[in-house]
């Protein structure tokens, strides 16, 4: 959530950046409703301070044994006004905040300008796309004939855009789960946690999934959970309504969970394969950090993810994300983006981003200054290390062999039982 002063007192550079977002806001009611807020606060105030002195005066009367009628008529004219005006204030307030839920968070001045993905820019790369000699075969394709991957009869259990991972298959998402955990908490630092996959609405709109993307999730149908769209959500939400010592910042954690989306806007898009599914498996990474720390952090980020991939040897880039492209709660965001031969494309395969107070202050998570001082928010940052199918599918294209068999990454093959290739 924005702080409302920045809106209030940078109101030009406010509206620029949510039309460089293309977000739908309107800012101008806000601003009216929030100038009516802070009148109401103001008349509240004065009442309340009116209240107390007739209050003082009232019984100051009664002990010299007066009778003081008139202070009292004044009192319940007092209290009658108090009320009718706490009672609006109450629904403004409820107004203003819904408004400032439904606006995006501001872009940093350094992301580039676009109206999206094609906007993108990019960062830098690491290694280079495998020479293979043949028609490289898509990794739905090799995973099917392989046995390790079935789409069939997964649609026939629940439906379309779910699937079985089977044998050498399954055992390899395991192990990238595993390999994955072991590096961010035993080389980058981060403690592992196992948190919760249904959450709360509150939660939600902690991380901003909510109220504004409500219809991309799985909603339970006689609680008011939601089974959640990544470990960000639950992870974020560890430390809600809390204040943290300064001196435990930075607070990094590993997280592995299933991930549950609807996809509801992407009808028609990456309808095979394990591109973009109702249900995947991700570790994930979250920071909470100190603010003047926080975009060193996120580089630090970014890194342990790219790391995930060198490690692997799968050719990759880094892609800055133009305003027109960054997800709701960001400020900046960098994807990860994996070459995949069959189709000729980089696909995106981890987003790390920077979210600022943004978050913090919906979650209500402020750290406490070793100096003293008034509590702060910190900032957040999250970044996917790695998405577990879209990495199955980059290791089945890129180590595709022409007979048909795939190779295990060396990195993989101790959790693989020494497994060094996959073969019919």
């Amino acid at each position: 959530m924005l702080d409302p002063r920045v809106v209030r007192e940078q109101t030009q550079k406010v509206r620029q950046a949510l039309e460089n977002r293309r977000a739908r806001v309107d800012l101008d009611l806000f601003l009216a409703t929030d100038a009516k807020w802070r009148d109401l606060s103001t008349r509240i105030q004065e009442l309340r301070h009116e209240q107390n002195r007739f209050s003082k005066e009232f019984a100051r009367q009664k002990r010299e044994g007066n009778s003081p009628s008139d202070h009292l008529d004044q009192m319940k004219q007092i209290k009658t006004q108090l009320s009718a005006l706490e009672a609006e204030h109450s629904d403004c307030e409820k107004q203003r905040t819904a408004l400032l839920m439904e606006m995006p968070n501001i872009p940093m001045d350094t992301v580039p300008g676009g109206q999206g993905e094609k906007d993108n820019q990019l960062v830098r790369q690491w290694g280079k796309p495998p020479v293979l000699g043949f028609d490289p075969r898509p990794h739905w394709e090799i995973g099917e004939v392989l046995g390790i991957l079935d789409f069939a009869r997964a649609a026939r259990m629940t439906g379309a855009r779910f699937s079985v991972y089977a044998g050498p298959g399954a055992r390899l998402c395991r192990a990238l789960i595993n390999f994955m955990i072991d590096l961010h908490s035993t080389q980058h630092g981060y403690t592992e946690v196992l948190a919760p996959f249904m959450v709360n609405r509150a939660s939600l709109e902690g991380t901003g999934q909510l109220p504004k993307f409500e219809d991309d999730l799985f909603k339970l149908k006689d609680e008011d959970y939601f089974l959640i769209p990544t470990a960000e959500v639950s992870v974020t939400n560890l430390h809600r309504e809390e204040i943290l010592l300064e001196k435990q910042l930075p607070l990094s954690y590993v997280a592995y969970s299933p991930c549950f989306r609807r996809e509801a806007g992407s009808y028609g898009k990456d309808v095979r394969g394990l591109i973009r599914q109702h249900q995947f498996d991700k570790v994930e990474l979250v920071k909470f950090v100190h603010p003047q720390d926080s975009a060193h952090q996120w580089e630090r980020m970014v890194l342990d993810a790219e790391a995930v991939l060198q490690r692997l040897g799968i050719h990759y880039r880094v892609m800055e994300l133009c305003t027109g492209d960054l997800g709701f709660a960001a400020t900046r965001t960098y994807d990860l983006e994996v070459w995949l031969p069959a189709e000729g494309v980089y696909r995106e395969i981890s987003s790390c981003s920077h979210f600022d107070a943004f978050q913090a202050r919906r979650c209500g998570i402020r750290y406490r200054p070793s100096g003293g001082g008034k509590p702060e928010h910190v900032h957040t940052l999250n970044g996917s290390a790695l998405a577990i199918g879209r990495t199955v599918a980059a290791i089945l294209e890129n180590f595709q062999q022409e007979d048909g068999s795939v190779e295990v990454p060396e990195v993989l093959r101790t959790y693989m039982g020494g497994l060094k290739k996959i073969t019919q």
